[in-house]
Parts: C-alpha cells; structure tokens; sequence
C-alpha cells in the first residue's frame, strides 16, 4: 500500500493493518504512523486552522501485520487555537500517543525571517541510500533519501551532523502536512555515525512545529533535512533538525529523543 492508501484507510474510519513493508525493525515506521494520526487529528479542526506544533510520545511499537485503532478528540477550541489529542491503539494498549495545535493566523508587529537553508549539493549530486532487503529498513523501498551531509549510519565516523535531500518514491497525489510528518521522520537518527555496527535504535519522543505560511509544494518535491546533535550520553541521544523547500524555504522545525545502544 503507498502512503496515500493507508492515508484513506485511516479516514474511513476503520481498523488499520499495516503491511509490512512500512516496517521499521518489529515497529512499523514512526514517521508513517505519526502522520496518519496527525491525519485524522487534523480533519476534526475548523477550516483555517493549520497545524503549528505537534508532540509525539512513542509508547510502543506500531506491529506491522496487526489491527491498529486511531482515536481522536479535541480537549479544546478556543478563538483561534485548537488542542488536539490522538492516540493509536493495538490489543487495547496505547502505542502511540501526541497532542498537536493547530491554529490560525493571528495580527502581529513581530516578523522576524528564517534562517537560510544549510548550502549543499544539488540533489542528482548527493548520494542515493538504497532500497536494500533485509539490509536498510523496510519503508525505505516507500521513501528515497540522497546523501548531503555528515556519514553514513554505522561507520563509526562520529560527528554532529546528518540529512540530505528527501521525497517519496511513489509520488503523491499531493502534499499535504502529513506527507511532510511522514518524511520528517525518514533519516535515521544522527546519533548512529558515531556506532561502528549495526545497534537498535528508536525515537522515544518528537516535538515537531511546520512554520505557516507554509511554502507551496507540488507532488514530487524534494525537501531538504539537516539535523544535529545537541547532546548524547548514557544511551540517549538529543537531536534538532531544521526542513527546506529545494528552493531554500524553511518548512519546519524538528526535535527529537532517541534511545541508542550498543
């Protein structure tokens, strides 16, 4: 199933299962299930209303191959901003839960612009991270990663800083926020360069804000992704990442905790 089928399984409102080959691990990828809840969150909200922030808490893993609930309410609607609750549920057990805020544009003297997009090399330049069975995880035969900066997970490299360019490989219908949400959560984390070999590793928690007005973008972009690492130690790792239009359009802003071992 392409993302844009799991997508319209989630507003038909029925039990999801999801194929393996969105699997990350024995989860199913975070990225994927993040944005189909934020999904059905956001079809809950008045018109006019985009999302600005959204905090994921990864209680447990998302089983490929098992029916999942999505459940959504709104705690509240105010005159212009609305609090969103979801959680996704297997075997009656929440294994994800998040809060986003959505809200509409408000009058203000503040206007301060986003910082420039990180320079690098154009995307036909960068190198590509293949589609590999039983070797990279399973979504990425879904979502296309070329190469732009830091090393290569497992290499043992170290430093601070890793992404490059993103997109889906079966181009969607359109791009909506939850294709951005979905993408977001495609690198691995920038944690694992400083690891010689293979070692599990999983976000444990993700704050994620998309900047509106959002910059347009067509089916078939490229976005660019750059994180890095603010601190690592005693199996955690604490990474941001900022998210560019090819034409260096700040698009969002992402902060993650992972769990590392090994």
């Amino acid at each position: 199933m392409t993302f844009d089928q799991l997508l319209s399984a989630v507003r038909a409102d029925e039990e999801l299962v999801i194929p393996p080959s969105w699997g990350q691990g024995r989860a199913s990828f975070g990225g994927l299930v993040a944005a189909l809840m934020f999904d059905r969150m956001e079809h809950l909200v008045s018109a006019g209303r985009p999302m600005r922030s959204l905090q994921v808490s990864f209680v447990g893993p998302v089983e490929p191959g098992v029916g999942a609930t999505f459940e959504a309410e709104i705690l509240r609607e105010g005159k212009a901003v609305s609090q969103v609750q979801g959680r996704i549920l297997q075997g009656g057990e929440p294994r994800l839960v998040c809060l986003a805020s959505f809200g509409g544009d408000r009058q203000s003297a503040v206007q301060v612009d986003a910082l420039p997009a990180p320079g690098c090399e154009p995307v036909e330049q960068c190198q590509a991270l293949p589609y590999i069975p039983g070797v990279t995880p399973d979504f990425t035969q879904h979502i296309e990663m070329r190469w732009a900066f830091g090393h290569m997970p497992f290499s043992g490299k170290g430093g601070r800083e890793m992404g490059g360019w993103m997109q889906f490989r079966e181009t969607p219908e359109s791009f909506s926020d939850a294709h951005i949400v979905a993408l977001i959560d495609a690198w691995p984390p920038a944690v694992l360069p400083h690891l010689s070999g293979p070692a599990p590793a999983s976000s444990l928690s993700w704050a994620l804000d998309i900047v509106h007005p959002r910059p347009a973008l067509e089916p078939g972009d490229w976005l660019l992704y750059k994180a890095s690492i603010d601190q690592a130690g005693a199996g955690y790792g604490h990474t941001q990442a900022g998210i560019w239009t090819a034409s260096g359009e700040l698009v969002a802003l992402s902060r993650q905790t992972v769990t590392v071992f090994g």
